[in-house]
Order: structure tokens, then C-alpha cells, then sequence
């Protein structure tokens, strides 16, 4: 059986905190024997390959660009696309569970195209959506890496089973 895969997204350009957020859930995350999915560059993407790299699990990267030149070198492996931003939708699609932390508009399309495809989003310090001025509750929220990972994963086997 493939292991359950998570993506972790969030802004290529993070504060320290966010870094030390998907650090954290890296690490967690291949503690739990899952394969982190993210979009292979800078920021939430690097940090959180690292922490599941140093903790022994794997990594893999689905590139905006055409080649590896940009890549993160946490990476256990990584998917060149020459997509761009359009990128995101085969992150998304390939994950159980997305876990977005913090973002920016490239976190938000990827919690908007989950929500569309059925894939399960969990929230750390993220967007808040609403619609017609009222807010929308379309994904679990998290106040910390532990329990965000612990929902993500849990989110992930019921969609898996």
C-alpha cells in the first residue's frame, strides 16, 4: 500500500515562525510513516521537507519550473513540471490531506482547488474564507503543528478507507 501522502503548503517567502511551523510538520508528519507532498521550492516547502527529511522520511517536490535549479535540497525527490502556478492543482490532486499554513495567494488557490477536488484542508494561521460577507467553515483549523498533523492524518485514512 502507498503510504498516505500530505502536502503541506504555504508561502515560498515565510516568516521564521512559519519555518519553524512546517519544520515541525515535516518531521511529524514522517514520524507518522507519511510522504510529504509540497511545491519543492523556498519558505513553508523547504522547512517542511527538512524536518521530514531529518526525521527519515521522504520528500517529494512537484516544481513550478522546467528544471531542478530551484529545487530545495531537503528533497528526497522531485517532479519537474514547467507549470508554474498551475503547479498546485497536481500537488493538491495528489494528496490525501493538504495542511496550509500561513499563505499566500499560491496557498490559497491550493486550499481552494482541495476544497473543489474533495481533498480533505487543514488550517494553521491561514486564509479564512467567506461568502457574501459571511464566513465560510469549508476546513478543519488548527492552533498548532501537533494537532494540525494529528487532523491531517486522521482526515486522510477516512478518505483513504
Amino acid at each position: 500500500m502507498i503510504p498516505i501522502q500530505i502536502a503541506v503548503c504555504g508561502p515560498g517567502l515565510a516568516t521564521d515562525e512559519e519555518e519553524r511551523w512546517a519544520e515541525e510538520a515535516g518531521r511529524r508528519l514522517a514520524e507518522e510513516g507519511a510522504v510529504l507532498l509540497c511545491g519543492g521550492v523556498s519558505g513553508v516547502m523547504d522547512a517542511a521537507a527538512r524536518g521530514a527529511r531529518e526525521a527519515g522520511g521522504l520528500a517529494l517536490g512537484i516544481l513550478p519550473g522546467r528544471d531542478l535549479e530551484s529545487a530545495s535540497e531537503h528533497l528526497s525527490a522531485a517532479v519537474v513540471t514547467g507549470m508554474g502556478e498551475a503547479r498546485n492543482a497536481l500537488v493538491v490532486r495528489s494528496a490525501d490531506a493538504v495542511l496550509a499554513i500561513a499563505g499566500e495567494y499560491g496557498t490559497l488557490s491550493e486550499i481552494a482547488l482541495a476544497l473543489k477536488m474533495g481533498v480533505p484542508v487543514v488550517g494553521l494561521h491561514t486564509w479564512e474564507l467567506a461568502k457574501g460577507g459571511r464566513p465560510v467553515d469549508a476546513f478543519v483549523r488548527a492552533d498548532g503543528v501537533p494537532e494540525a498533523v494529528q487532523e491531517a492524518m486522521r482526515l486522510a485514512w477516512e478518505r483513504r478507507t
